[in-house]
Parts: C-alpha cells; structure tokens; sequence
C-alpha cells in the first residue's frame, strides 16, 4: 500500500523508500560539510504553523521532549531568524557539558537584542547574513557574510562541526533540500491539529513552486502514538 504526505508542493510517499521532490541545484558532492539533520511537527493538512504563525507548543510533550533529544548528539543547532524570535528559542541542551554552537540565518540581521539567546548561557552564536546587513549586531555574536553553502563548509572546516541540527522554518529547511545537503529528516506527523490557510507556511516554507527533482530517503525510525495522535517518523538519505 502507498501514501502521500504532501508539504505544501513538495510530497513525502510512505513506503519502504521515499521520495521527495527537492531540488538538486548546488554542486555539493564531496564539499566538506557538516552531516545535517532536520526536525520539525507537521498539522493533519500538511502545515507546520499558522497562518498568524502560531509559535511552538502545539504538539504534545513527547514531542518536545524528543525535540530535546534530538539535539543531544548534534555539534551545532541551526535555526532561521524567524522560528527564533517566534519561538523564543535559546538552542541549549539541558545537562550538557559541551553546548552546541547557536547558528541563525537571516537575510538583513536584525535580531532583538533583548532576545532570550544572549542572557542564557549556551554554546557561541554565529550569525550568517546572506543578504545586506542591517541593525545591530550583539558582539558576543560571531558574524558570517557568506551563501548557505559556504557558511556550512565553515563550519565544518573552521569549528569542528560534525553533525548540524536544523529545528526551522519551513524556508530555512527548502533552502538546504535545494541544495541536497539533508542527510537525516525527523517529523512528528500532528493529526490533532488542522491549521489550513492558502499562506500557512509547510515544511519547505509558503507553498510555492515544485521542488523539481527527485531525492530518495529511507524511514529510519516509525513510532506510531495513536493516543496522542502523533507520529515520530525519521527518514534517512539514501545516497
């Protein structure tokens, strides 16, 4: 039997493989570049927010509490701009004696400063600007001036990075399936929830064009919770 999960334009099949319509448009085979992980939660209609852009907390405890886990093993957290002051992330790991760099992408650089991210202590924050800088940067904050790509070869080569967690947005992760480089993509599967709205943003941002090409991934991990109404999925690249 198969099934169709759809994000926004790009679609999930259920099955031993999977395929999903990400494009191929970076040359990327053999850069040095961190082992990418994704996760994020995803509505009954294919949505990981609303169209108000609902912040975090709509799942389930288990859910947050594999979100927590899910961070344990990674050497740097990353997170756009915009999933970071909506859900007031501070990218930390209880317990932990070695703190994951804290990595945000943003176009301008505009962050708050009294953000939650600069009072918590935690691993160093690095800032990539893709676009043209504005506002003020916080001078604890690293700053990179550079594509995506570049920035995750940085990372890698410079900082030691092995393995890169990226918790959202739903933009921020079609940037990375565009360019080929997730390895691992966790979603928590919400059939409580409904969000609708035309503009409600999916797991590769505000639906909009297809992703073009075609990459296979295998379910890794599938834990069905039918009392909560959730489930824990994890896919793997196959390469």
């Amino acid at each position: 039997m198969y099934c169709a999960l759809g994000f926004g334009k790009a679609w999930i099949g259920w099955g031993e493989w999977i395929s999903c319509k990400f494009a191929r448009t970076a040359a990327v085979w053999g850069m040095l570049r961190p082992r990418i992980s994704t996760n994020l939660a995803v509505s009954a209609d294919g949505k990981i927010t609303s169209v108000a852009g609902v912040a975090s907390g709509w799942t389930s405890a288990m859910d947050h509490a594999r979100l927590l886990e899910l961070r344990e093993s990674a050497d740097a957290i990353l997170v756009g701009r915009g999933t970071l002051e909506a859900d007031r992330m501070t990218l930390t790991v209880l317990g932990k004696a070695r703190q994951p760099l804290r990595c945000i992408v943003s176009r301008g650089g505009e962050l708050d400063l009294e953000h939650p991210i600069f009072s918590k202590d935690g691993g160093a924050i690095h800032l990539l600007v893709t676009g043209e800088l504005r506002g003020q940067i916080d001078p604890s904050v690293t700053l990179h001036r550079a594509t995506l790509l570049e920035f995750l070869h940085t990372l890698a080569a410079d900082d030691g990075v092995g393995h890169l967690h990226c918790e959202g947005g739903g933009q921020l992760i079609r940037e990375l399936a565009e360019l080929d480089v997730i390895d691992e993509f966790h979603v928590t599967l919400a059939g409580h929830t409904v969000f609708g709205g035309q503009l409600a943003r999916t797991a590769t941002g505000i639906p909009a064009e297809y992703l073009p090409s075609a990459l296979e991934f295998q379910i890794s991990h599938f834990d069905a919770r039918p009392e909560l109404c959730e489930c824990f999925v994890s896919y793997t690249r196959r390469r």
